[in-house]
């Protein structure tokens, strides 16, 4: 291991992750990811994730080696547990015998006692004081108030991990810019300048009203961008609506491209107006200027880091579609992002 880390970790070969969450957790993990590979560079670190996060594990290979799909756990919200494969998922991380095991999902009040079934030589994460804790030097207390990248960061301070940069990371491949061909084939020559509006979140709450969506999806067009919605094929009801509501053309993308040919298409945007999800965490890697509306939940936590380049609104849903494209006017009368 290179450096001066503050516990002996000679001999670790297998680490394993517990991070079983959506696009824009996985995204706010990277810095921490690229840090531990930094210092462990010939270990071999496996995520356990959601299954769509297969696919983050091939396209951050630099940093992750191996995947392990998470069954889901009793009290975990993110996917119903199908407790008939827990004791086939435990058998298989046991099997392993991971030096390593590092719980990055949460508090710890109920992952910690499931990353202690993974049988792992030595245990790290966070804790709640007076809550399990499987050790009392590897484990740090959870830090609240702290934003999501820096939260994991601190966690990887905690271990004597050197810290490479709090900046997110979305590599993109030929095959990703090869979606952007096929989009031109079925809309035409691609109008630029474009925006991107994305008016899904997983969470009803986190939703600004699909009106006021297309209120600014009008304004956008109104000062000449291309505009395109986008969404998950779940989210394509969400789109057609603001696109029913709209007086300007829009291209409805929902459904239409990989995770991949999103962000090849969101890296040549001119800006994105969203709720808080992963699609804004995505614009931070790819430093596409944004709008990000928080209409339920924290911006302290959840807000890219950059405020310059990304502008968090709080309290959304007490905020009209004017407020929003005058947040526009001043993103678009500054120089656009130079690579």
């Amino acid at each position: 291991m290179k450096g001066q880390p503050k516990f002996n970790f000679e001999g670790i070969r297998e680490i394993v992750v517990l991070r079983a969450l959506q696009l824009g957790d996985l995204l706010c993990a990277v810095p921490a990811f690229r840090s531990l590979r930094s210092a462990f560079p010939e270990a071999k670190i496996t995520l356990v994730g959601l299954p769509w996060a297969l696919g983050f594990v091939k396209r951050f290979h630099r940093y992750l080696d191996d995947f392990i799909e998470f069954p889901g756990f009793p009290g975990l919200p993110e996917r119903t547990p199908d407790i008939a494969r827990l004791p086939g998922f435990l058998h298989q991380i046991q099997s392993r015998q991971f030096d390593l095991a590092l719980q990055m999902q949460g508090s710890g009040a109920i992952t910690n006692p499931l990353l202690a079934l993974f049988g792992a030589w030595r245990n790290a994460g966070f804790f709640l004081p007076g809550e399990f804790c499987p050790d009392e030097n590897l484990f740090l207390p959870y830090p609240a108030d702290e934003p999501e990248v820096r939260r994991h960061l601190k966690l990887m301070a905690h271990l004597g991990v050197p810290k490479l940069g709090e900046h997110l990371e979305f590599p993109l491949y030929e095959q990703d810019l090869s979606e952007i061909v096929g989009l031109e084939s079925m809309h035409g020559p691609l109008k630029t300048p474009y925006a991107c509006v994305h008016p899904g979140s997983r969470a009803q709450a986190r939703r600004w009203p699909a009106e006021y969506f297309a209120r600014v999806a009008d304004g956008l067009a109104e000062r000449g961008l291309g505009v395109f919605l986008t969404g998950s094929a779940e989210e394509a009801p969400l789109t057609r609506a603001v696109q029913s509501l709209m007086r300007c053309p829009a291209v409805d993308l929902a459904g239409k491209t990989s995770l991949g040919g999103i962000g090849a298409f969101l890296s040549g945007a001119r800006l994105l107006v969203s709720n808080d999800t992963g699609l804004s965490h995505l614009a931070a890697a790819l430093r596409i200027p944004s709008i990000v509306l928080f209409s339920a939940s924290d911006p302290r936590r959840w807000a890219p880091l950059d405020a310059k380049l990304h502008r968090a609104v709080p309290f959304a849903s007490k905020v009209g579609p004017d407020q929003i494209l005058n947040e526009v006017e001043s993103i678009l009368n500054e120089e656009p992002v130079l690579f």
